[in-house]
């Protein structure tokens, strides 16, 4: 699965579940000891195709996350390299303590993958929303937490994934019809941001779906003489501190954006990586409120939510002054 703009046009019209599919079944044939599980969600997940082609690697725990992550840490502690998908509040929330417990404490080698996070279930209302699993998997010791910007990226992360050793919680944000970030082929790997645009005047730290938003933030911006940094922070745990410090090197202000609650998530651990230095600089946290919020199309809550290019733009303008 090569990054070429044909193929990222046509994984961005299948969005991050459907190429969550294709690069599980992409990578496993060079993983005879994979395993992958759904809690009866393999056509949600994308992995119909995997299911057929390796029947005897793939498992339907049923509507039951709790069981799917014992079960999966079992088969783990067996040898093999497991995925397990689900619905992300099911996977952050409903099974957070079998997380805790074999994926933190035992360090299971699971691979978490939580379809749909953020708002990206639409219709389906808060209940299947992703809001606070970021801060609910930070808190589990051990556990590495990574939120792809894009579907290229979604690639990229599966197949560094299976190369990892230990626990992973994969945080799918965006749908199908999805924007592009990445058009070429590029050096990925866990832990490590990557800086998408230069600029002189505020560094934005992104992940996941709001990559793209602050991208096109940044462009809006330089037209009235604003220019942005873009870094995108597709590890939120660990953190890339190296970046976050040539950030306050720089002396621009901090503006850290995701489609989580800004209790907890990516910005919560750039602040709380930042509050005891004896240097810092100005931080503005931007995603989701502390609250319940109204469901609806995709595209129309984020801009409900003032998560949409436009809405950024002007918020970072205010911010910056």
């Amino acid at each position: 699965m090569e990054i070429t703009l044909r193929n990222v046009k046509q994984w961005a019209r299948l969005g991050p579940r459907g190429v969550f599919g294709l690069a599980i079944l992409d990578v496993a044939a060079n993983y005879p000891d994979m395993m992958v599980m759904s809690a009866d969600l393999a056509s949600s997940s994308g992995l119909e195709r995997f299911k057929n082609t390796y029947p005897n690697q793939f498992l339907n725990a049923g509507i039951a996350e709790q069981n799917m992550i014992g079960v999966a840490s079992g088969l783990a502690k067996e040898g093999f390299n497991v995925f397990a998908s689900s619905f992300s509040p099911f996977i952050a929330m409903r099974a957070s303590e079998q997380v805790r417990m074999n994926l933190g404490y035992m360090h299971m080698n699971v691979k978490a993958v939580a379809i749909g996070s953020g708002i990206g279930m639409g219709f389906l209302g808060n209940s299947h929303f992703g809001l606070e699993d970021v801060s609910v998997m930070r808190a589990i010791p051990g556990l590495t937490i990574v939120n792809p910007a894009d579907c290229a990226e979604v690639v990229k992360t599966i197949k560094a994934a299976a190369e990892f050793k230990g626990p992973m919680y994969i945080r799918l944000t965006g749908t199908a019809n999805s924007p592009i970030v990445y058009e070429d082929e590029y050096e990925f790997t866990i832990g490590k941001s990557i800086t998408l645009r230069q600029g002189s005047d505020v560094t934005l730290i992104a992940c996941g779906s709001m990559v793209y938003e602050a991208l096109q933030a940044a462009n809006m911006l330089s037209e009235q003489g604003i220019e942005a940094e873009v870094v995108n922070m597709h590890t939120i745990k660990p953190l890339d501190t190296t970046s976050v410090d040539n950030a306050i090197a720089s002396g621009k202000p901090i503006i850290t954006i995701e489609e989580h609650t800004t209790l907890g998530g990516l910005g919560s651990s750039v602040a709380e990586y930042m509050s005891p230095l004896e240097r810092r600089v100005r931080h503005l946290l931007i995603g989701l409120p502390d609250a319940y919020i109204k469901t609806g199309d995709y595209q129309y809550m984020l801009k409900d939510q003032q998560l949409d290019a436009e809405s950024l733009a002007v918020r970072i303008k205010a911010f910056v002054g």
